[in-house]
């Protein structure tokens, strides 16, 4: 094992997380202290806005303490798009709302107390960059979507999160969808290994639309989001029962290699098998897809001849491809992957596949499961 996979494994450890969850627990029962959650939230942004509503039912029911902090937006360089995430973010927290009973935020703004650049360099110097965050216990949990994990920590059955297809009542949904995604992202890594079982379950067709990542696009990513992607991904990963964390970065040459043959395997109808193949081998067996031999495993794993892969790489045919991809992306508002269309509607990350199916419904004439 080289050190290029063995700092990702130690990072996403599940036995890493239970050892400071404890060390915490040990200080504050040693110290008397009662449980503190500390919510870092910037007035009007709507995931803020969605965690304000939450807080008193968690104080509540667990008996937390719960400090507010107010900060600002999080720095260009942890959101590269402010416009289209103010757009998207909007609407994405009324669905949300909706989802979790809670009341919409359009047009609010809540007086938070505090100052914000006291808060933002607090949320610093414990390690993120973003709002709608919470901080128990050296632990972070973004907005509504991650509560389910905080709450499982405190020793809850917590409500349910997601909103799965109906695979228990056999509803197809039918119609078909895009998936927008990149080979070097963990969160597409988590949609692609779920999001091929959901659609046969809804009954619809997939359309493939690889990117290339933001880094080869020259958009830097902060290490504290680097390191909070990694480990968040972990705990979903843990939550789906997927393999994660013996990582190999395909970025450069692997990332390369893999949407040469992906796109190739797109257009012969054959890139599910491909595409998982590759997401399960770079994101959980620690396989370098820039290295010949490795790629080889990935490629006959997929049944793909080698001597016909190789050919494949040595063109660039996929370039303009998923150049495309990107364009018709951001045409459609979104910025970020995986990202998800059906019609004319789109929405952002592994923990929407429920929005695909409910727009999957609305658009076959059904009610939403």
């Amino acid at each position: 094992m080289s050190l290029k996979t063995l700092a990702p494994q130690v990072l996403t450890s599940s036995t890493l997380r239970n050892t400071v969850r404890l060390w915490h627990l040990l200080g504050r029962r040693l110290g008397g202290k009662t449980a503190t959650l500390h919510a870092f939230l910037e007035p009007g942004e709507p995931y803020s806005e969605l965690l304000i509503q939450a807080l008193p039912r968690l104080q509540e029911t667990y008996g937390l303490d719960v400090v507010r902090h107010c900060v600002g937006a999080p720095e260009r360089s942890a959101a590269p798009e402010p416009e289209m995430l103010a757009n998207w973010s909007s609407l994405d927290a009324e669905a949300l709302a909706h989802a979790h009973g809670l009341a919409g935020v359009k047009g609010v703004v809540s007086d938070i107390g505090g100052e914000a650049q006291a808060g933002a360099d607090l949320r610093r110097k414990l390690g993120h960059y973003a709002s709608g965050m919470i901080w128990f216990e050296g632990e972070w949990y973004w907005g509504v979507d991650r509560l389910v994990h905080l709450e499982r920590r405190l020793g809850a059955v917590p409500r349910q999160a997601l909103f799965e297809p109906p695979a228990e009542t056999g509803a197809r949904t039918g119609g078909s969808f895009e998936m927008f995604f990149s080979l070097r992202s963990p969160y597409s890594y988590i949609a692609l290994m779920r999001v091929f079982d959901l659609a046969r379950r809804w009954g619809a067709e997939i359309k493939l639309r690889p990117v290339l990542p933001m880094v080869m696009r020259a958009l830097p990513v902060p290490r504290e989001k680097r390191f909070y992607i990694v480990r968040d991904c972990a705990r979903e990963a843990e939550r789906f029962g997927l393999e994660f964390g013996n990582i190999c970065d395909p970025l450069g040459k692997g990332v390369e290699n893999g949407l040469a043959i992906l796109v190739d395997e797109i257009n012969a109808g054959r890139g599910e098998v491909f595409v998982q193949s590759f997401m399960r081998g770079v994101w959980s067996e620690g396989l370098d897809a820039s290295r010949p031999a490795r790629f080889y495993k990935i490629c006959k794993r997929a049944g793909i001849d080698w001597k016909h892969a190789e050919a494949v790489i040595a063109t660039q045919d996929w370039r303009e491809v998923v150049e495309t991809n990107r364009q018709d992306m951001f045409a459609g508002g979104h910025w970020g992957v995986p990202s998800f269309r059906v019609g004319t509607r789109m929405c952002f990350g592994q923990d929407r596949l429920w929005q695909v199916g409910e727009w999957l419904a609305e658009e076959a004439g059904q009610e939403p499961a």
